[in-house]
């Protein structure tokens, strides 16, 4: 019953240890069915939050030979969960080994993949070795997963460092499928957010040779803003380079081309959102003439997402701002920039960016492919 089943939780909140365990007394016989019962659910995660050791103990042990089928059930796997957040080591060690040969089968399950999840955040590495062994080999199947790449973000997030580098190791060998996958990309964001320095390196590299195309992509252009936002001056300094460089070819400049994308002029506003005082008064500099020939083809409303991005108060602890991206000063706080890169230093070639994979969110509008400009890469720090 939904109104007893709050009535019994919110109790539990402030029920002496007396009160606890007439109410446990009650409710043990029953416990395996009220785990999977849509209001009953609730109250078997309480006695997890406010139980005593004993009382969780009891339920824990319930739970012995039905954990995957609990893992599976809509409810059951909240229980399982919570249990996993509020019992002991060794319990949790004893309740998750029952998944050990039905690892992916968990990890696809739309209730099972968030069980797995829990257990690679709160148990110990030692207690869950099974679940990345089953991932060996599988990592780029899993990414590209509804739930799988839920999962494999949780593993760069917590896992230790070997066996993050044995997962990023197979990641970097699909990063452009992952970067224009529907599922992939949140994948490829999280390499660049939690992976070690070369490994964001490796994005960074992927990502200014691939810039136009993947900024114009539905969802490569997430992981160019998650770039923008992990990087250091030196690397958006070279974004604005390959873009001005671009913006004195024959037809519809790069920039132009960005202000009216769907997709590109959030990777523009983002930019702008994240430049130095000096790249964005340079910037904004380029930007205003384009801005201006966007209007005139219809695209007042990206212009005017981009324009409310300009209106940035101006730092006054800036020195002035000098007149090209190659002479820039720098304040007293400001680490010095490295050399400007000239045309002379990048060869240039055309490419297409990786295509979606077929699981795409339903409804999703098709994947736009741009021209690549190739960049001889850089070592960025991020």
């Amino acid at each position: 019953d939904q109104h007893g089943s709050r009535f019994i939780q919110q109790k539990l909140e402030t029920a002496n240890s007396d009160e606890k365990e007439r109410l446990f007394r009650e409710i043990q016989p029953n416990a395996i069915q009220l785990m999977t019962d849509v209001f009953g659910n609730y109250v078997i995660q309480k006695f997890f939050e406010h139980g005593d050791q004993n009382q969780k103990k009891i339920l824990a042990n319930k739970m012995k030979g039905r954990v995957l089928d609990l893992s599976l059930q809509m409810y059951g796997c909240r229980v399982v969960q919570k249990a996993l957040e509020h019992i002991l080591n060794d319990q949790q060690a004893s309740l998750v080994r029952e998944l050990e040969k039905d690892v992916l089968r968990c990890v696809k399950d739309q209730n099972g993949n968030h069980v797995i999840q829990k257990a690679i955040e709160r148990c110990d590495a030692k207690d869950i070795s099974f679940v990345f062994q089953a991932f060996t080999g599988q990592i780029q199947h899993l990414s590209v997963h509804t739930y799988g790449c839920r999962v494999i973000q949780r593993c760069l997030e917590n896992c230790e460092d070997l066996t993050r580098k044995a997962i990023l190791a197979e990641l970097h060998d699909c990063m452009p499928t992952l970067i224009g996958d529907s599922f992939g990309n949140y994948v490829a964001q999280h390499v660049v957010e939690y992976g070690f320095v070369l490994d964001r390196q490796r994005v960074l590299e992927l990502v200014l040779k691939g810039l136009e195309g993947y900024s114009k992509h539905k969802f490569a252009s997430n992981v160019v803003e998650k770039c923008l936002t992990h990087s250091a001056e030196t690397w958006k300094h070279d974004v604005i380079d390959v873009i001005v460089r671009n913006n004195q070819r024959e037809g519809e400049s790069m920039l132009l081309g960005l202000i009216r994308d769907n997709y590109g002029n959030y990777v523009i506003q983002k930019l702008l959102d994240l430049l130095s005082q000096q790249d964005f008064d340079c910037f904004t500099d380029v930007l205003q003439p384009e801005l201006a020939k966007a209007k005139r083809t219809g695209c007042g409303k990206q212009v005017a997402a981009i324009e409310k991005r300009m209106q940035r108060p101006y730092d006054q602890n800036l020195l002035a701002h000098p007149t090209a991206f190659g002479s820039r000063t720098v304040s007293q706080n400001t680490t010095p920039p490295p050399p400007p890169l000239t045309a002379d230093q990048r060869s240039l070639q055309t490419s297409s960016v990786g295509s979606v994979n077929g699981d795409a969110l339903e409804g999703a509008a098709s994947s736009r492919k741009g021209s690549i400009e190739h960049v001889v890469p850089t070592v960025y720090e991020g």
